[in-house]
């Protein structure tokens, strides 16, 4: 068997009876695996081991939360909410994949994708917080029941607007880039208190068209003024029927709207705490819904659009966007995954020029990456906490979708026995961290001379 989700030692957390339900949850997600790759009974096997995995999940959630019942952790209500939507709809919705399938390769592959990337952000960061080895990321999330009511006001909308099943993808979206977007911030205030509630919308272009374009009667498939400026008050629309649902919101007015680029909308993520950060996959292309508290867009990310200066606003967009999609068209994707923020930004400053570079801190991150953004070569790194280079690189090898994207190792390790380790994975290239930049960057080069070659 070659995936393992080894147990450190860095994963304890000093509670004895959380350590040792996480460790039996690492072991039977490896027994899992090895099961999958039996070909006598592996079917029943597996079946029977993902049941036995649910139920030691469940029991783990309960011992977790009595034990921070018994400390009086104040993060309990947050990590109870978390255990539920992973009980109640991501377990569910597997199961029914896996039915549906009779337990097929892929589904099972699914399932265990999932369960082992839940199993290391739930220890590494989740669990850690509890005693305060790591930030609490979800402290300004909105009351549970609001969450939820907002995902069943924007199903319901899509289908009254557009006529489209939509299928929530994530409600913790962290701002990735999924196809040629547009990226629309609606800024509405409340002149009672003076505080602000901003929305931001994001359509995957190809949405617009089928959409807004059809009704439109529009027989292009590209984006002009016309579809722009009927998206801009289709989307002022959508927000304010959201509005309308939530009697703590029902009083905010509309005061300002923008057009963002992919960058201006990322740094909202960056720098900013997302209240609501909604991912739909609608049939017709994707669409995500966020909210932000008051006052997190700094000045100046984009222009107020306004009944005077909305024309030359969207005209100008539209000449930037296009430029800017060609530009992006015509630069080959990279992807740098690195557990280091310093290696991810040097190497953004050093290729950014040629090419379009998308980064990922963890091999999880980096498959979530590549499913909304395909790049064209990923630069790895071997030494990263719970899954390695050459882990990454294995479950890389195992979806199909991803098999013939290069990987090149960029890391530290230059000892024989790594190479050897990965060298059996066919990467690309390896490439060690202390080569000057130059060096490095003319390496890189070289490979996409010889693809186009």
């Amino acid at each position: 068997m070659d995936t393992q989700f080894e147990w450190s030692e860095e994963f304890k957390i000093g509670v004895d009876i959380i350590d040792k339900e996480h460790q039996r949850l690492f072991k039977i997600i490896n027994k899992l695996f090895a099961l999958k790759e039996e070909e006598n009974n592996g079917q029943w096997a597996c079946q029977e081991g993902i049941k036995f995995f649910k139920g030691h999940a469940l029991k783990h959630f309960k011992d977790e939360e009595d034990y921070m019942a018994s400390i009086g952790y104040e993060g309990l209500e947050q990590h109870r909410r978390i255990h539920k939507s992973f009980r109640e709809n991501t377990l569910p919705k597997l199961e029914q994949e896996l039915e549906r399938t009779e337990y097929s390769s892929d589904a099972v592959d699914h399932f265990l994708g999932v369960c082992a990337g839940w199993l290391i952000g739930h220890t590494l960061t989740e669990d850690l917080s509890i005693i305060g080895k790591h930030a609490w990321k979800f402290e300004n999330l909105l009351p549970e029941k609001e969450v939820a009511a907002m995902k069943k006001v924007v199903v319901q909308l899509v289908f009254d607007m557009f006529h489209l099943e939509s299928q929530l993808i994530s409600d913790a979206y962290g701002g990735e880039k999924f196809g040629n977007g547009i990226y629309y911030r609606l800024s509405y205030g409340n002149e009672a208190d003076e505080k602000r509630q901003d929305i931001l919308l994001v359509f995957e272009e190809q949405l617009l068209v089928n959409t807004v374009g059809k009704v439109m009667g529009l027989s292009t498939n590209r984006l002009d003024a016309k579809l722009i400026h009927a998206s801009r008050y289709t989307a002022r629309q959508f927000a304010g029927r959201v509005l309308e649902c939530f009697p703590n919101m029902e009083t905010y007015e509309l005061k300002e709207e923008n057009l963002l680029n992919y960058e201006q909308f990322q740094k909202v993520f960056e720098e900013e705490k997302v209240q609501v950060s909604l991912l739909f996959d609608t049939g017709a292309g994707y669409f995500s819904f966020c909210v932000i508290a008051p006052h997190l867009l700094e000045e100046g990310v984009g222009t107020p659009i306004e009944s005077e200066n909305a024309l030359t606003e969207v005209e100008e967009y539209l000449m930037k966007r296009e430029e800017q999609v060609k530009e992006e068209q015509a630069k080959p994707k990279i992807l740098v995954v690195d557990d280091s923020a310093t290696i991810c930004q040097s190497m953004k400053k050093l290729l950014a020029k040629d090419y379009e570079v998308l980064l990922a801190e963890s091999g999880i991150a980096a498959i979530r990456t590549m499913t909304l953004n395909r790049p064209d070569l990923i630069l790895l790194d071997y030494e990263m906490p719970v899954c390695d280079g050459k882990q990454t690189l294995e479950m890389l090898r195992s979806a199909k979708e991803f098999t013939n994207i290069p990987v090149v190792f960029l890391t530290g390790r230059s000892d024989p026995e790594t190479v050897r380790g990965v060298m059996s994975l066919k990467p690309a290239g390896y490439l060690l961290k202390y080569l000057k930049t130059t060096e490095i960057k003319q390496k890189i080069d070289a490979i996409f001379e010889r693809q186009r070659a």
